[in-house]
């Protein structure tokens, strides 16, 4: 299970400080505890000045040597309006031996060039759901079950224009691939929290997870997949947990709700709500 950083700022400012300065920054969350280390790949995406991705990815964790150096680079060199990060601890449906897992093709964040996505979960059937990608399955490039999840949401939210309702349709799509099956023990994916963007003007994060998977890597009452965000009117920082410990802060984004970030007249506002849920995902509901 892995580690999401987000960053929508009106101004062009480092990301450097969350990805690497805090005391919780996403370099810190990569090497908590050796159960919890993030081995098996890293990434840093945002946009140039003509709009385009740019994506630095490792193979290797981010606290490793040679790894770390190529990481500092990279958040060194990511800047606002919008930058996302993601640490990679491996999820393997396909049950697939370890070293056909690690790759850059498997490394997130993926991107289109114009849109970037990283995710923290799973989905347990990427094999049965790669029909409902349309033409995008044939740009399938690795083995991560994440990579099936992104074009899956690029074409729900290319169909209907908006993440929201793009991130909804793709829930809905996981649980007909579930109920098909004939409702397996397993649920339909153990996470899907999400943080996508279609250009540099627009931040989504997405929190929606089945069964309990544990507490998160500083707090022990924060459970695993349970976001934070921190705003201010011209910046929002977005995460799979908090980046420091600083009270009052960081608000929490519990399972079955989002954010929406957008860039509009010199500020950053900032949208939260419930996100509509299929009827089926009632069955396994998170923990209170």
């Amino acid at each position: 299970m892995c580690r999401l950083f987000g960053l929508l700022t009106n101004n062009d400012e480092p990301a450097q400080p969350w990805l690497v300065n805090a005391d919780r920054s996403l370099l810190a969350q990569s090497h908590v505890t050796p159960e919890t280390s993030q081995n098996d790949g890293w990434g840093i995406a945002w946009f140039n000045d003509d709009g385009r991705a740019r994506v630095e990815k490792g193979t290797g964790p981010a606290y490793s040597e040679g790894e770390r150096e190529r990481y500092l680079q990279a958040a060194k060199d990511a800047r606002g309006p919008l930058v996302v990060g993601h640490l990679r601890h491996a999820s393997n449906p396909l049950h697939l031996p370890p070293e056909k897992l690690i790759g850059l093709e498997n490394s997130q964040p993926f991107d289109t060039h114009t849109t970037i996505f990283a995710h923290n979960g799973s989905i347990p059937f990427p094999t049965e759901t790669r029909p409902f990608l349309g033409l995008h399955e044939s740009k399938l490039r690795g083995v991560n079950d994440s990579e099936v999840l992104f074009w899956l949401l690029v074409r729900n939210t290319e169909e209907h224009d908006d993440p929201l309702v793009g991130y909804v349709r793709t829930v809905e799509d996981l649980v007909r691939v579930w109920e098909a099956m004939g409702r397996p023990e397993i649920p339909p994916f153990s996470g899907l929290n999400v943080i996508f963007t279609r250009g540099p003007d627009e931040l989504w994060a997405f929190a929606q997870w089945t069964g309990d998977h544990g507490a998160g890597l500083f707090d022990s009452h924060r459970r695993y997949f349970e976001m934070a965000y921190a705003k201010t009117p011209h910046r929002v920082v977005v995460g799979s947990e908090p980046f420091n410990a600083e009270p009052g802060t960081w608000t929490s984004l519990p399972s079955g709700t989002y954010l929406r970030a957008r860039r509009e007249n010199g500020h950053v506002t900032v949208t939260t709500g419930k996100t509509p849920i299929p009827a089926g995902l009632e069955l396994r509901p998170p923990p209170t």
